[in-house]
């Protein structure tokens, strides 16, 4: 027990800290959450996951186990959270505010900064797998249930052509495949973009928290917060005895799991009408209860 302090003060603070100057930047220069936002999802990620591809050289193999392992703790969830929140007879327009806020977790922001602090570069590869699979779920499955059909598989399935991680993913893997390396200009540009991505992410995590309101059914927001932090990482550690992860893989996978629920929930809410201020009072205070689980998760795991 008396790592935790430390362990708190090395690898989750550091992220807190940096996400403070996002909110006091918002808060006081009336900075909005969508251009920095943009930026990061159209330019610095898809560099970084196409770098951590690249130089870390993971095998196929290793990438299929992981992205299985993502899609099936993600989807559990989600069955989960239906289960239960029928069994409690939620409202059906709060239950999908359940489904969506216990299923895609904050992967991006809050998981590659945590995970690079905590388990260095090799966990980092794996973690922008699972980042990548929960992206393209959101997406998909998420369009589809947030707003429960009513833009069709096939406009869900065609916004998977905006993701600009899955051309990254593909192009990474064809450079693995073939042997390739970029030109040194092009390389040392998608180095530069890339290493920008997760202070970015860190400072935009304030940015979205400052537009967060306190607001919520109890008994839902406490299912949510309880199904995120706590069930989530049980399970994914369960199911990394199915795909067989070890070391750098475990550590990113559960890790992944144990993150608070995804701001980018609150855009599908909003987008779709859906329970909007639930939404983002289920983001606030998943990620302002983190630090209580995934603290000693970061010490189990080997921080």
């Amino acid at each position: 027990m008396s790592e935790l302090p430390t362990v708190f003060a090395n690898n989750i603070m550091p992220i807190f800290l940096a996400a403070g100057g996002g909110f006091l930047v918002s808060k006081f220069l009336k900075v909005g959450p969508r251009p920095v936002s943009q930026i990061t999802f159209y330019l610095f990620s898809p560099c970084l996951i196409f770098n951590l591809i690249t130089d870390s050289k993971l095998g196929n193999d290793d990438i299929l186990r992981m992205v299985g392992f993502s899609a099936a703790v993600i989807l559990t969830l989600g069955g989960l959270a239906w289960l239960i929140g029928s069994t409690l007879r939620l409202e059906r327009q709060l239950l999908i505010a359940v489904i969506i806020t216990t299923m895609f977790s904050n992967a991006g922001n809050f998981g590659l900064s945590l995970n690079f602090f905590a388990f260095g570069e090799g966990a980092l590869a794996y973690a922008s797998l699972y980042f990548i699979t929960m992206t393209i779920l959101v997406f998909t499955l998420g369009v589809f249930v947030t707003s429960l059909g009513a833009s069709g598989v096939k406009n869900s399935l065609l916004g998977l052509f905006r993701v600009p991680m899955v051309y990254a993913l593909v192009l990474a893997l064809i450079f693995n495949g073939l042997k390739w390396e970029l030109p040194l200009p092009a390389e040392r540009t998608a180095t530069l973009l890339g290493d920008a991505a997760i202070p970015t992410m860190m400072v935009l995590l304030g940015i979205q928290l400052e537009h967060a309101r306190w607001r919520g059914q109890a008994r839902a927001l406490g299912l949510t917060n309880l199904m995120k932090l706590i069930v989530s990482p049980l399970l994914a550690y369960l199911f990394s005895f199915v795909f067989r992860l070890t070391g750098p893989a475990l550590q990113a996978g559960v890790l992944e799991a144990a993150m608070p629920s995804a701001v980018l929930t609150t855009v599908l809410a909003t987008e779709y009408d859906v329970e909007s201020s639930f939404v983002t009072t289920a983001v606030f205070t998943s990620t302002l209860l983190s630090p209580i689980t995934v603290t000693p998760l970061l010490a189990y795991l080997g921080a």
